[in-house]
């Protein structure tokens, strides 16, 4: 008997598929980082903080969610750009925190659920936002700080309103 290639194939086929769908819903049912919180002794006029600006819970998350809005965070740790817009979006925090999903992203330690977000969102400047809402549309994707001024969230809040 004679194996049916084109069925094996087929099979094979179907098999990967499956196996990369369970694998995607895996990833999207983890938990989002919650407890956000500014990492202590950070400053806001130099880089001279070694921490990375965000503390909390699930920091390795990376997933999208596929029934909220996303806002993915990417930074380092020595940057004063990246303080302080991890202090805007630590502001807005506990306002969103029930609407929307929050994947935060230490560049300099990804976790392994987190490269694809980078090779996708991160273009190579700090820090950089990028928000997905819950169609998986791309509502921003851009580096650099929302605000001139610090402690200034009106601009962030805008775009976390329009994510919802």
């Amino acid at each position: 008997m004679k194996p049916n290639i084109k069925a094996l194939t087929i099979s094979v086929s179907i098999v990967v598929t499956l196996i990369f769908a369970l694998a995607l819903a895996a990833e999207v049912s983890g938990p989002p980082a919650t407890d956000l919180k500014l990492a202590p002794a950070l400053s806001f006029a130099d880089d001279s903080s070694p921490n990375f600006p965000i503390e909390g819970k699930n920091l390795s998350d990376g997933s999208i969610a596929a029934d909220h809005a996303t806002v993915i965070f990417f930074g380092t740790a020595n940057c004063w750009n990246t303080a302080r817009e991890a202090e805007r979006l630590v502001q807005l925090y506990p306002r969103y925190k029930d609407k929307l999903r929050f994947v935060i992203v230490d560049l300099r330690s990804p976790s392994p659920a987190q490269r694809a977000l980078i090779a996708r969102y991160y273009h190579g400047y700090i820090p950089t936002i990028a928000v997905i809402d819950s169609s998986s549309k791309v509502l921003y994707d851009r580096a650099g700080e929302t605000a001139s001024e610090r402690g200034d969230t009106s601009n962030l809040q805008k775009l976390l309103d329009s994510a919802r």
